[in-house]
């Protein structure tokens, strides 16, 4: 896996993955950024988010789940001293479908938490990651 990272002007780079999609990182104004990019914490954090997302809706859709709706609430702790690392994570999960096993809902959370996400897998050799979800049913 490859990445590119090209500084733009003042404090804003844009990133460019080696599937050729690009994004565009800031730093804040106290920083001498503009404020027209995520940060690069932010970018870990939704990295999380987005792969362990995908597991779990990848994991019900095998499962023959009527999943309608998926979305993971991220907060993050970090330490106050520099370097501003993650200290915590915490994953909420809302998943929304019709008929839903709540049982699979929580075996999907438990599998990309431990098996799966190798982003939070990762992180969480030095982050206290925790999850939980909720389970909300179409009419």
């Amino acid at each position: 896996m490859k990445a590119v990272v090209k500084w733009l002007d003042n404090m804003t780079f844009v990133g460019e993955s080696g599937s050729g999609h690009s994004i565009v990182m800031d730093g804040p104004p106290e920083s001498g950024g503009a404020n027209l990019g995520v940060r690069p914490m932010e970018m870990v954090l939704l990295g999380m988010g987005g792969c362990t997302a995908f597991d779990v809706v990848l994991i019900l859709k095998k499962a023959r789940q009527q999943i309608t709706d998926c979305h993971v609430e991220l907060s993050a702790e970090r330490a106050t001293e520099v370097p501003k690392v993650f200290t915590k994570i915490h994953a909420h999960y809302v998943v929304k479908g019709k008929d839903l096993d709540e049982k699979r809902v929580a075996k999907a959370v438990e599998l990309t938490a431990n098996k799966y996400c190798s982003v939070s897998i990762m992180l969480s050799s030095s982050v206290a990651i925790t999850h939980d979800y909720e389970v909300i049913k179409d009419a």
